[in-house]
């Protein structure tokens, strides 16, 4: 039995990363294997919450004498791998295939639900905050049950997260990826490129934790291959 996971979030804090919740297997469902190639018992989901890996993501990446196709997904797998190791865990990420199902692991860990932009709301991160991997163990991890958290978005009139952006590239029909991809790689993309989603700086919540404009420039980059 693991009691809690306050080792695991101490170590994680010198990384700019923190534990977003955990839950138990239940028999019924199809569980990924742990460490040893046994059914995982439990989850750890790791994350972040606004830019605060970034520092130390840039540093790492200043060190490495090649360029990598995905920076930060390379960058979280060492670091999670190392305590996966370190805490007798399996690393995971969500970029693994198959995928696994990271959203619905999140929504089960902290109670969230997805925003129009699809990206889950949190009560107090807003949209700023994301998933970089979880640690699966072989034993249950003893806490409490996480509690449907209140989702701003069912309360929000306004919607502005769905009238910002230049092609409606978000709507209730669902995401324009190709009308999306084509502003921003146009010379009417610059504001996107340059400083992130306008339907997604757009949300008034979460405002304390919105990724700084270079780090919004980099996930828009990797996401337009700009």
């Amino acid at each position: 039995m693991i009691g809690g996971y306050h080792p695991v979030s101490e170590a994680l804090v010198r990384y700019g990363l923190i534990v977003r919740g955990g839950f138990n297997f239940v028999d019924d469902e199809d569980v990924p294997l742990g460490p040893s190639g046994v059914s995982a018992k439990s989850a750890l989901l790791i994350g972040q919450a606004g830019a605060a890996p970034w520092p130390h993501f840039q540093r790492w990446l200043g060190q490495q004498a090649r360029d990598i196709a995905n920076p930060l997904d390379t960058w979280s797998r060492e670091v999670i791998g190392a305590f996966a190791q370190e805490f007798g865990a399996r690393a995971v990420s969500p970029s693994d295939r198959p995928y696994l199902p990271f959203q619905q692991w999140a929504m089960r860990a902290e109670g969230l639900k997805p925003s129009p932009l699809g990206v889950l709301m949190h009560p107090t991160y807003g949209l700023w905050h994301a998933y970089r991997g979880a640690l699966l163990f072989e034993d249950e991890i003893s806490l409490a049950q996480a509690h449907k958290a209140t989702h701003i978005c069912d309360t929000c009139v306004a919607k502005p997260c769905l009238k910002s952006c230049p092609v409606d590239a978000y709507s209730a029909d669902g995401f324009a990826h190709r009308a999306c991809l084509a502003h921003v790689r146009g010379a009417d993309g610059a504001p996107c490129r340059a400083g992130g989603c306008l339907d997604r700086n757009a949300c008034p919540y979460g405002a304390a934790y919105r990724y700084p404009a270079d780090v919004q420039a980099f996930h828009m980059a990797a996401f337009a291959g700009v």
